[in-house]
């Protein structure tokens, strides 16, 4: 009896960013929560808060008919407000998906949809080997 009280008691981590809730973060303009990012990325956010509050607007209309969200903006910030997002991001040969989560604000798009994938060789043609070329006389 007294476990079941406990487990009652503890309650689940809230996910928080810099001391403030995502609903906190949701409802604060573009360039207010930038104020609660590193300094790199608030830069950028400043600079460019029409284009995200543009990027926004296009996912949420998207988003109500729902549509996929595909986008070649790899160098976009993430804010609070894109999270819970799924958006397919180009990586120069396809759309991968990214859903967007409270862990990758102020990351960029593009950190999310990789580039360069694992290379894996195949077998070794023939002639290519000392001991493939004696088979071929």
């Amino acid at each position: 009896m007294a476990k079941d009280k406990k487990k009652s008691n503890i309650q689940k981590k809230q996910l928080t960013l810099r001391g403030k809730s995502l609903e906190e973060l949701q409802q604060l303009d573009v360039r207010e929560s930038a104020k609660y990012l590193k300094s790199r990325p608030r830069r950028s956010v400043l600079r460019n808060f029409d284009m995200i509050e543009r990027f926004i607007k296009r996912c949420e209309k998207k988003n109500s008919k729902n549509k996929k969200i595909r986008t070649h903006l790899r160098d976009l910030v993430i804010v609070p407000k894109l999270v819970g997002f799924n958006i397919a991001v180009h990586n120069g040969k396809n759309f991968i998906d990214v859903p967007i989560t409270l862990d990758m604000v102020g990351h960029r798009l593009g950190e999310f949809s990789q580039t360069r994938s694992k290379v894996s060789h195949g077998s070794a043609g023939i002639g290519s080997t000392k001991s493939s070329r004696a088979q071929k006389k």
